[in-house]
């Protein structure tokens, strides 16, 4: 039985976190942080967890964490994990880090896109990429995981087959991408996000390349071809709760059919109890991956362009931040990788 703890659970990821761990069958919930709830139930904080997790929030004390808990999942804001994770690690502890402070290897790279300055670079290295479809063995042996972010995981699992096997020309990705409104986090309190605003209405941002998850999709596409990879990535706001749904577009090397591309992805992703290729013609949408760590992918090759569109559709919430990561605690503990995730959308 792994005893966890979250810090700052009531940050991005940390009610779902703590929903899947409260029945996880090999994890015990330990110790939870929040300086926002200090001395509540952390129910205060998540209405629904009343009478199943009542847990006391407290403020982070290195000893007590230690004491409680084994494994700590960090649900903070970036640039709090990069100073947490040294302590913790110190003390022989897993490290799992829902922010962007371990995802980069290059120091140079994080400072440029999040303007604050690394306190670990050491780690940077050490640190595994917690995409478990294309790095299990890294993260089965490792004491820190940097979790993917939400945009990157959806547009990754798009593309990774595609880029991999070299059948696509590298310069011409593109990620069209749109995400429910709780990507922002429960603390956003920008105009953008109050319902008025939000409601019936989509809207892009921080477009041309100016999106933080641009650079660590580069990253991990620029790993698997071998060769450094720039891409247009556009997000966009829709007026849904929660979902990602990422149309990835790419101009084909070679002459290929749909039958031949999903071959491709069904021998890619075999090994991969999450991901779940769709028939040729099906389509997937936001609803049927609602509150499950399933990754719907389904592709489609337009002859008349040679270019191959690929739709990728997560809960930005599970397998975009929380489920993932218990995924990933799974493989570093030696737990079934599917363990306490094996829960169907909720539909309607």
């Amino acid at each position: 039985m792994v005893r966890v703890g979250i810090l700052k659970a009531s940050g991005y990821g940390g009610g779902e976190l703590l929903r899947l761990l409260a029945g996880h069958p090999q994890a015990q919930l330990a110790y939870v942080t929040s300086e926002t709830y200090r001395g509540k139930s952390i129910a205060d904080a998540f209405p629904g967890l009343k009478g199943v997790v009542d847990l006391p929030c407290e403020a982070f004390d290195l000893k007590a964490a230690c004491e409680s808990a084994d494994c700590f999942f960090l649900t903070t804001s970036n640039g709090e994990a990069m100073k947490l994770a040294p302590s913790l690690l110190a003390a022989g502890k897993k490290v799992i880090d829902l922010s962007a402070d371990f995802r980069f290897k290059s120091r140079e790279t994080y400072e440029k896109w999040y303007e604050i300055e690394h306190q670990s670079p050491e780690l940077l290295d050490e640190a595994a990429y917690g995409l478990p479809e294309i790095n299990r063995e890294a993260v089965m042996k490792a004491r820190l995981v940097a979790n993917p972010g939400c945009y990157v995981t959806a547009s990754l699992l798009a593309l990774l087959p595609l880029v991999s096997g070299k059948r696509v020309d590298p310069a011409s990705l593109i990620v069209d991408a749109k995400s429910g409104v709780s990507g922002a986090g429960r603390s956003s309190f920008k105009l953008d996000y109050h319902f008025p605003e939000l409601n019936e209405s989509v809207r892009a941002y921080n477009i041309a390349g100016q999106h933080r998850h641009t650079p660590e999709i580069e990253q991990i596409l620029s790993l698997a071809a071998g060769s450094k990879i720039i891409l247009s990535f556009t997000p966009h706001l829709i007026s849904i709760t929660r979902g990602i749904h990422a149309t990835c577009y790419a101009d084909l090397s070679g002459r290929e059919s749909t039958a031949d591309l999903l071959a491709l992805y069904s021998d890619f992703y075999s090994q991969a109890p999450f991901v779940v290729m769709l028939s040729e013609g099906e389509y997937p949408s936001t609803k049927s991956t609602f509150g499950s760590n399933f990754c719907q992918i389904s592709l489609k090759v337009d002859e008349r362009t040679n270019r191959v569109v690929v739709c990728s559709v997560l809960d930005n919430l599970v397998k975009g931040a929380a489920g993932q990561a218990v995924q990933n605690m799974n493989l570093m503990y030696g737990i079934e990788e599917t363990a306490g995730l094996m829960l169907p959308a909720v539909f309607p």
